[in-house]
């Protein structure tokens, strides 16, 4: 009888022993899993996030076309650059209206200074366009310019 007694305590001691390590071998497959879900699935989420749409779009103002010589030394070279500005209200729109011819020019000063390889680049086109904003905002008193667009852009050297 004791040892029928004993049989038992250690079956039952054999038991909880497989049940703590089922236990813990599932907290650590779910632990694992939570944490490989969190690990692949939040970099997406961070991507998305960089590049986040403009919640709101502005006043677009198409200003032409500008066709100008570069500043290349060796060789002719032209643009041609249609330029639409992306401006912050319908008062800049006004200003812009206003003080049109002024900033014309400013487009073809800044455009015309710079030689073909570096408007080909897209970070040249880049910083062509910073340029231009920086620039046509010390025109406009009343707000600014948000962004701008070439919706044209062609160079062509001989």
């Amino acid at each position: 009888m004791a040892e029928e007694a004993k049989e038992v305590r250690e079956e039952k001691k054999g038991k909880s022993k497989l049940i703590f390590l089922v236990a813990i071998l599932l907290v650590l497959l779910a632990g694992g899993g939570g944490g490989a879900y969190f690990f692949l699935f939040s970099k997406k989420d961070k991507k998305e996030e960089k590049a986040p749409l403009p919640s709101h779009v502005g006043v677009m103002m198409e200003i032409g076309t500008f066709t100008v010589n570069l500043a290349d030394k060796d060789a002719d070279a032209y643009a041609r650059v249609s330029v639409t500005l992306e401006l912050s209200d319908e008062k800049v729109r006004q200003e812009v209206e206003k003080r049109l011819p002024i900033i014309k020019d400013a487009i073809i000063d800044v455009i015309s200074s710079k030689t073909s390889s570096f408007v080909k680049t897209p970070e040249g086109r880049e910083n062509l366009r910073l340029e231009l904003i920086k620039r046509i905002n010390t025109i406009l008193f009343e707000g600014g310019v948000r962004n701008i667009y070439f919706t044209e852009f062609v160079v062509q050297t001989t």
